[in-house]
């Protein structure tokens, strides 16, 4: 167990999985969260957060901080995908090594599988083939930071550990359509349809494509777990072992947000990886389970976006 009154530094901290983290360190009892805006460290650079970890010296690390997007902001910006995300957690693993940090969580994507793992993807899968082309970049980038840690861990002995999640969505999500991942891109489109009076929704590529969804504060809540009650040179998948397809998601969608709404398939665009859905054996034989549900998330997201995206929803 991690100490409740020890300095927790979450890296990310506004972000998707940053905001959610900070929640539940909140509902956690932790007493002394720190962060740092871009404005007042930038992660790329080793001197800057090098400095930071020497005047702050947190003990516990949470780096879930990183350049994310959907397929064309992977296909249309690898050069920041791999740059920023190699840099980023290199500045802070190395100088929570240096700051004799007691325990690092690093989060990557399930992304670092092979286009064609064996489905459910274990573990084991990482390295035995090659990456989905249209999101490689990041997944190379995050593959790195899986072996960064393991590395510090052998030579070194640093308690730094990885875990790596599902698709995620929640509060704080991106619904710009230029770069979000397909869940909020699915509920901004269904959304904006039914304040213009439209009936007809795009989606890319066939549809028959199957992904695993969890939400962001089951990941936040996995992620405390974790820090409590694991310590292996191995990452280990977060998600909910369970996938749907891509038109079987967008259906649930429409139903919550735009009921009217018809699905229409551009054939033309990227359908990505055929199917990616995570065995999480490892996870919860530790005691973890996820306990939101992806209907009551959707809702819950929508309900978010509405809340807090008044320029958007017709008001």
């Amino acid at each position: 167990m991690i100490d409740r009154s020890g300095r927790v530094f979450v890296a990310g901290h506004g972000g998707l999985v940053g905001s959610a983290v900070m929640r539940r360190l909140a509902d956690g009892g932790f007493s002394d969260v720190v962060t740092a805006t871009r404005a007042e460290l930038d992660l790329r650079d080793q001197a800057a957060v090098t400095a930071w970890f020497e005047r702050v010296r947190p003990e516990y690390v949470l780096l879930v901080a990183g350049t994310v997007g959907g397929i064309m902001a992977n296909s249309t910006r690898p050069a920041e995908f791999i740059y920023d995300n190699m840099m980023i957690h290199g500045t802070v693993v190395h100088a929570a090594h240096l700051a004799g940090t007691r325990k690092l969580l690093y989060l990557g994507s399930s992304c670092i599988y092979p286009r064609d793992a064996s489905q459910p993807i274990t573990e084991e899968e990482l390295l035995t083939g090659p990456l989905e082309p249209t999101n490689e970049w990041y997944a190379i980038a995050k593959i790195a930071g899986i072996k960064l840690c393991q590395a510090y861990r052998r030579q070194y002995g640093s308690d730094f550990i990885s875990a790596m999640p599902t698709n995620l969505y929640g509060p704080n999500d991106n619904f710009d359509l230029t770069s979000s991942h397909v869940l909020p891109a699915l509920i901004r489109k269904f959304h904006d349809a039914k304040m213009s009076g439209g009936t007809a929704v795009e989606i890319w590529g066939t549809g028959t494509p199957m992904r695993e969804f969890l939400h962001v504060d089951d990941l936040a809540d996995a992620c405390v777990h974790l820090m409590d009650h694991y310590s292996d040179d191995s990452h280990i998948n977060v998600g909910t072992g369970t996938d749907i397809t891509i038109k079987e998601l967008a259906e649930q969608i429409r139903d919550i947000v735009h009921p009217d709404a018809k699905l229409v398939f551009d054939t033309t665009k990227p359908d990505g990886t055929p199917r990616k859905v995570l065995n999480t054996t490892r996870l919860t034989t530790t005691g973890w389970t996820p306990r939101i549900d992806l209907t009551t998330g959707i809702t819950t997201t929508y309900q978010w976006f509405l809340d807090n995206h008044a320029d958007l929803r017709g008001v």
